[in-house]
């Protein structure tokens, strides 16, 4: 069993940065890939970034390329979604998923998610 407690949400400026944890319990094997997803009411989930646990390969949605940075401690057990320069499209609740079966884009393949923590960015 696993579980995910992110954290660093909060209210922003237009260009500002923010960082959000993800804190995981339990094992977390080579193989598992962790993604931030984003949501706003009336919308699916949406990827925003990714690693792989064991070699630590990034992937990230073409809108926040350059942007954000997603980063892991294995002796942690964190993984971090670094943001610069927001804007006020990123405004949503960010999720960290965990997904035993690799990569993946898709909400519906993680088997574990955290609580969700809200992110504002004012224009």
């Amino acid at each position: 069993q696993v579980q995910l407690v992110e954290s660093g949400g909060g209210l922003v400026e237009s260009g500002g940065s923010l960082r959000l944890s993800c804190a995981a319990s339990g094992r977390i094997y080579s193989s598992t890939f962790m993604g931030w997803f984003r949501q706003v009411p009336g919308k699916e989930r949406e990827f925003v970034a990714g690693i792989r646990w064991g070699v630590g390969n990034t992937y990230y949605a073409d809108s926040v390329k350059g942007r954000f940075t997603v980063s892991r401690v294995s002796a942690e057990n964190t993984v971090y979604l670094q943001m610069n320069n927001l804007k006020p499209d990123d405004t949503a609740v960010y999720y960290c998923g965990l997904d035993r079966g690799g990569y993946s884009t898709v909400a519906s393949s993680y088997e574990y998610w955290g609580q969700g923590t809200q992110v504002t960015v004012s224009s």
